[in-house]
């Protein structure tokens, strides 16, 4: 498969002219979503390259790399205001955070250190995104900080104000 894909990115690259974009994204903006190969970010919300940071995990958790990679992003390359995007039918709620250590401890025989960070409410887990973020002494810029819910079959973002318990 790896190889299919280095020939891909062999025409993709004859089919555009060399060119250089800054290294500091042009709309200031960092993007944290889900890993999910449903989600097609740039398409989805009409970015281009160079425009924004993307930042991906499983769920798309703010997790301890997630706001040192925002830090980076905010306090070297210029970004300003940090948009969280979740998705519908995530694969993280459906699994447990107590079931999937377990499997991969009987797995390596080792309890991984790192958080499963699993959930079950969509919304909820939205807004404790944003309030982790807003409340990083790290990150410089924390005011400008909102969330939303992708429906993958619709394709439309649903945005999860945090004042708001009813979405």
């Amino acid at each position: 498969m790896i190889d299919e894909l280095v020939a891909n990115n062999r025409a993709f690259a004859a089919s555009l002219p060399t060119q250089h974009h800054d290294v500091r994204p042009s709309r200031r903006l960092a993007i944290v979503t889900c890993m999910d190969s449903r989600v097609n970010v740039f398409a989805a919300l009409g970015l281009g390259v160079g425009e924004a940071h993307v930042l991906r995990n499983a769920g798309g958790v703010i997790t301890d790399d997630v706001i040192r990679s925002l830090a980076v992003s905010q306090r070297r390359l210029g970004t300003r205001e940090v948009m969280l995007i979740h998705h519908s039918d995530c694969g993280m709620q459906k699994l447990t955070d107590d079931g999937f250590r377990a499997e991969l401890q009987q797995a390596t025989g080792v309890a991984p250190a790192f958080a499963i960070e699993s959930f079950t409410d969509l919304d909820a887990d939205v807004r404790q995104s944003i309030l982790r973020v807003r409340r990083s002494s790290f990150l410089a810029h924390r005011d400008a900080v909102r969330g939303f819910i992708y429906d993958v079959d619709s394709h439309l973002l649903r945005e999860i104000d945090v004042d708001d318990e009813d979405g």
